[in-house]
């Protein structure tokens, strides 16, 4: 098939019951790929595609196009990028149903009304992107667990074997931690887990536990502690973590220390070895027990990850895990992993309330795990927060009032922002632009810090993420 400088493909591309007329222009400099995707792109902002029409197959476009497959998949991974397609392994290619209706097409509204409110912008922390979620080995998983559950009437105290297995193969992989099936226990996740800790120590005392955590930390869990009547302490960090010379030595002493060791929330940094190991002798020495929060640890953007901290004492560490940022938070699942005698502890208290996380869902973890859909799941988007990342160093690499901390994992960053900053006035200015983010003093428990900004990058595609960037730089630059 010949090819003029300046061609339009006669017959177009069939979508939906359109003919969608695509240019390839083999004198236009720019790569093919990249005409593609501006052809594309131009047929969704100007209401030729709409949100849920299917595209066709990388193969079938090229061979409509006479262009090579890689250059039809380059163009549509830039589009998803952009936040313009989604895609699914084996379940084809579609314009993302989370786009508006193109203003072309949209009906024109009264003079009188007034305009609608902006859409959102949501770069609060704690979201991963779930567009690459629902893959085959997903819906397969679902499927599967959708008949089995059919069989079982209720998941045991502790979860099922299978799942429990599943897991801690998991984490013998991923996190260098060897356990047992008998060494774990199911849980809906951080909180629920930690209820079911604090709960299970509290059956021999006769005062409530005495609960030290990192000050900024984990809201969420602070609030659990309060609300099952521990006392709380808060310990110090710096940017390597919680402080260990800052933890108390005299009577009373915590029972337990909360702790963030892989990805300090939210200031990301990282507990060093030396750090690691003076925590757990002063642990042994008062006979605590340390609970490590492994929060987002599977996503490290710089240098090796150190192994977790329950590999190097798991007589004293209790490691809580969750598949909220790996995979998605409305699967409200999780796991702990502790020393039989606490393990059976928190079975006893979990047979009095029943297990809160389904049997489908415990079955679909199963069957996504053992098919290896988590790990590749993992290294999907581990790739696509790393890129994010580096977007939003570049993005904000020419506004000198802002510096970033906390990149070297996870899915959020830390923006340190000028002395004297009204950091709640500039969180309520960025909302009425349509941008969610979170003023670092609610992760604050006691004292004021620096004025700063905790925004996530984990969920926004590329182009959203650009957006809310540049939206944040104006409002800080012009207060």
């Amino acid at each position: 098939m010949s090819h003029s400088a300046d061609q339009w493909h006669g017959r177009g591309m069939r979508t939906s019951g359109l003919d969608l007329p695509l240019r390839i222009d083999r004198s236009d400099p720019r790569p093919l790929s990249v005409q593609l995707a501006s052809g594309l792109r131009a047929a969704v902002t100007g209401g030729l595609l709409q949100p849920g029409d299917r595209l066709p197959a990388s193969r079938a476009l090229a061979g409509e196009l006479g262009i090579s497959r890689g250059t039809v998949t380059a163009a549509y991974e830039q589009l998803d990028g952009e936040g313009y397609l989604r895609s699914t392994q084996g379940g084809g290619t579609y314009i993302s149903g989370s786009l508006a209706p193109s203003a072309a097409t949209a009906p024109r509204r009264p003079a009188h009304e007034h305009p609608p409110a902006r859409a959102l912008l949501d770069l609060t922390p704690g979201q991963p992107d779930t567009r690459r979620l629902a893959d085959s080995s997903w819906r397969r998983s679902w499927r599967e667990a959708s008949t089995e559950s059919l069989h079982v009437t209720e998941p045991p105290a502790a979860g099922l074997s299978e799942l429990r297995t599943e897991i801690a193969e998991h984490l013998r992989i991923a996190r260098g931690l060897a356990s047992r099936t008998e060494d774990l226990i199911v849980t809906a996740g951080t909180r629920e887990g930690l209820t079911l800790l604090v709960q299970s120590m509290q059956l021999d005392s006769a005062r409530p536990i005495l609960v030290g955590m990192e000050n900024p930390g984990y809201p969420s869990a602070c609030a659990v502690l309060t609300q099952l009547g521990a006392e709380v302490l808060y310990l110090p960090v710096d940017d390597d973590g919680l402080m260990v010379d800052h933890l108390p030595t005299g009577n009373p002493c915590p029972q337990i220390i909360f702790t963030t060791p892989s990805h300090q929330y939210p200031l990301g940094g990282r507990l060093s070895v030396a750090r690691r190991q003076a925590l757990l002798r002063w642990a042994r020495h008062h006979e605590a027990v340390i609970v490590e929060d492994d929060y987002d640890s599977e996503f490290r953007h710089t240098g090796m990850p150190l192994p977790a901290m329950a590999a190097l004492d798991p007589a004293t560490v209790v490691h809580l895990g969750t598949f909220s940022k790996i995979l998605t938070p409305s699967l409200r699942a999780g796991y702990l992993v502790a020393s039989p005698a606490l393990i059976s502890r928190m079975v006893a208290v979990r047979e009095r309330m029943g297990n809160p996380v389904s049997i489908q869902t415990q079955l679909a973890l199963t069957h996504h795990l053992a098919s290896g859909g988590v790990r590749r799941h993992i290294a999907r988007t581990r790739r696509d927060y790393r890129h994010r990342r580096e977007l939003l160093i570049r993005t904000l690499a020419g506004c000198s009032s802002v510096s970033t901390r906390g990149l070297d994992g996870g899915l959020h960053a830390v923006l340190d922002l000028r002395v004297g900053t009204d950091v709640a006035s500039l969180v309520s200015r960025a909302a009425e632009e349509g941008l969610l983010v979170a003023d670092l003093a609610e992760y604050y428990f006691d004292g004021r810090p620096d004025p700063g900004v905790v925004l996530g990058y984990g969920g926004a595609t590329d182009t959203e993420l650009v957006r809310s960037l540049k939206i944040l730089i104006d409002l800080i630059e012009n207060p």
